[in-house]
């Protein structure tokens, strides 16, 4: 790699470090069942305010094809993993959302999802941590390009949205561990992989 690509965009600081904390929140995502409710809520809490801080110091780029760029996350992926963490949080997995667009409409309040909502965010970012490992300029700046539009335009809000479900969870005083999901316990006797029996059957 020569100078003059070292000089690239996608290799300033402000996006190495943005992809530094996107690969760690897409790690905590993935490895979801090696964590109890309280931990993994501990590890979002700490990993989401630094995602939305990293992405909002992202610089402007404009892309370089009309193609969109390739996208790494599969619907069974993404299925596979929702279930996981939907497990986990079990009652504890809906809120109230204020912030939805249109909301002043409703006659009902809306209620979203935190595994959901993370799991939006964790395929955006994924998909753009895959893209930007292929080393290939072009394609690192346009998926940096529709990384920065899309957290304009909805993971940045819903971002936001989950982090206060999140806290609000963390700060309640609540026993989530005695009334949450646990897919880290084997107490039940099954293998640890009954939330893939569940999917599946699905």
């Amino acid at each position: 790699m020569d100078g003059e690509s070292l000089n690239h965009i996608v290799y300033s600081k402000n996006v190495v470090e943005f992809v530094t904390v996107a690969n760690e929140f897409c790690r905590i995502v993935e490895e979801v069942g090696r964590y109890r409710i309280t931990e993994a809520l501990g590890k979002a809490q700490k990993i989401l305010p630094l995602v939305y801080l990293k992405a909002a110091l992202l610089p402007s780029v404009e892309k370089m094809f009309e193609e969109d760029v390739q996208k790494f996350v599969s619907e069974l992926d993404y299925n596979v993993l929702l279930q996981k963490w939907m497990q986990l949080l079990g009652e504890h997995d809906s809120f109230m959302e204020v912030f939805e667009p249109g909301i002043e409409f409703n006659d009902q309040p809306v209620n979203l999802s935190i595994s959901e909502s993370i799991l939006d965010i964790y395929q955006v970012l994924k998909n753009f941590v895959v893209s930007y490992s292929s080393v290939n300029e072009d394609i690192m700046n346009d998926a940096l390009s529709d990384c920065i539009i899309n957290f304009e335009q909805y993971w940045g809000q819903e971002l936001v949205n989950v982090l206060r479900a999140v806290h609000m969870l963390l700060v309640s005083g609540k026993d989530l561990e005695e009334t949450g999901g646990n897919i880290h316990s084997n107490s039940s006797g099954s293998d640890g992989n009954h939330w893939k029996d569940r999917f599946f059957n699905q």
